[in-house]
């Protein structure tokens, strides 16, 4: 096998997960939470989930789904770039398999809501009103622990970016766009746990960063793989 159709296969591979990665987050963290949780209104968020427990389960398998193939791009990822620099490679995949753990791990507070709603012991010993609360503390904490991994994906990013933009493999283009994605990641991890009252405009940062730079990545890599090195024209 030659080393362009290596490159290609890595890249199908690589893409293949990206939509992966990319259809599962929208539709745990866009449809799911954003349909059942209601900020401010613990009350009608647990009658939310009770009423549709079957789908706030389904969001926590779509996360989970998400991680499995957030580790299997980072090592892909790992193996196509490591001849640009195998070092920078190294420590972007140990930055997003970082981000992965963290979500792995926070999952468990996604979780945490079905085990309390569903305990006879605490629909017991505590009133409604308690039990409202604890739900949109567990819910609270995963939403941190989300902004906690964007910071190890935005730095994954951001190396990825350099890496990108100086391999022959692929289009210099999205370097920029992949590394710049990642750099709105870091700001808006850092703003909502620093700043929270400027939260709204990184948010809308990030989404219009990953819709330009990760959804076209992940197309483009799903249908070429790779592109053919330039070769030197002799005179």
């Amino acid at each position: 096998m030659t080393e362009y159709s290596k490159q290609k296969r890595y890249g199908r591979i690589a893409g293949f997960l990206y939509l992966i990665i990319i259809v599962s987050g929208i539709f745990s963290e866009g449809y799911v939470r954003s349909t059942l949780i209601t900020p401010g209104d613990a009350l009608l968020t647990v009658e939310n989930i009770r009423n549709s427990e079957l789908l706030f389960r389904l969001g926590f398998t779509s996360d989970l789904v998400m991680v499995i193939a957030d580790i299997g791009i980072a090592l892909v990822f790992f193996w196509m770039l490591k001849p640009v620099h195998k070092s920078l490679s190294l420590t972007a995949m140990i930055f997003r398999l970082a981000q992965a753990i963290i979500i792995a791990v926070n999952l468990l507070n996604h979780f945490a809501v079905v085990l309390v709603l569903n305990s006879s012991e605490l629909n017991v010993s505590l009133n409604s009103g308690e039990l409202e609360e604890i739900v949109m503390f567990f819910m609270e904490v995963h939403s941190y622990g989300y902004l906690l991994s964007g910071v190890f994906f935005g730095l994954s990013c951001i190396i990825l970016g350099y890496l990108i933009r100086n391999s022959i493999w692929l289009p210099s283009i999205f370097g920029p766009l992949i590394g710049i994605a990642g750099g709105f990641y870091v700001i808006d991890s850092f703003t909502q746990f620093l700043f929270p009252q400027f939260s709204e405009i990184t948010e809308y940062l990030v989404i219009a960063a990953a819709l330009i730079a990760e959804v076209s990545f992940a197309i483009w890599l799903t249908l070429k793989g790779a592109k053919k090195p330039e070769t030197k024209k002799s005179h």
